[in-house]
């Protein structure tokens, strides 16, 4: 059996027909194996081109490291004073208090009603202080037992319903709705409970 070449293919015995195509933008080769074209014109500029451009990236870099690095002290710097000095605002407020309360020692008083106004002078002082600082008091006398403003001291038999604040023995305060201090409680419960 013979082998005969199909008619669809065509075998060639010149080898010049078997070299590489040349591919646009490399270098053509001879068939001898040597390039015919010249290696790019000037490799050292590129070279060089390239080490420029590396080198601004770098700069810029380091600049936007040195930049972030800047911000983030300075917004270290600012937390820190905010946290030292929040209370600011509110302490100056505070001063006219303090000056009321040492006009009021200081001054000789004939009655116990004018050392009474003094001191009322000086809490009507305290809570303009407050309302500007937003402290605002808890005083749940006949509200709801709420345990997230309220502490309860004690429950006390009451024909109010169970539950409900019955007496307060010391205020409460917010600063923002949150809760400075819980005011101190008696809470009602049924006649029935046991204690």
């Amino acid at each position: 059996m013979g082998h005969k070449p199909d008619r669809n293919t065509q075998v060639s015995a010149d080898p010049e027909e078997l070299s590489p195509v040349p591919v646009e933008g490399m270098p053509a080769q001879s068939p001898g194996g040597g390039e015919t074209a010249e290696p790019a014109a000037d490799l050292g500029e590129l070279l060089k081109k390239a080490e420029t451009e590396a080198a601004e990236l770098r700069d810029a870099f380091l600049r936007a490291k040195a930049e972030t690095d800047n911000l983030r002290k300075q917004a270290q710097n600012d937390l820190a004073k905010a946290h030292k000095y929040a209370i600011e605002r509110f302490a100056q407020e505070l001063l006219t208090v303090r000056d009321a309360l040492e006009l009021a020692l200081a001054t000789p008083h004939d009655t116990t009603e004018a050392l009474k106004d003094g001191v009322e002078l000086t809490l009507k002082n305290l809570n303009a202080a407050f309302d500007k600082a937003r402290i605002t008091e808890i005083n749940p006398a006949g509200e709801r037992y709420d345990p997230h403003r309220h502490q309860a001291m004690t429950m006390i038999e009451s024909d109010q319903p169970a539950g409900t604040v019955v007496q307060v023995f010391q205020k409460g305060y917010l600063l923002n709705d949150r809760v400075l201090r819980p005011a101190l409680v008696a809470v009602a419960k049924n006649a029935n409970e046991q204690a």
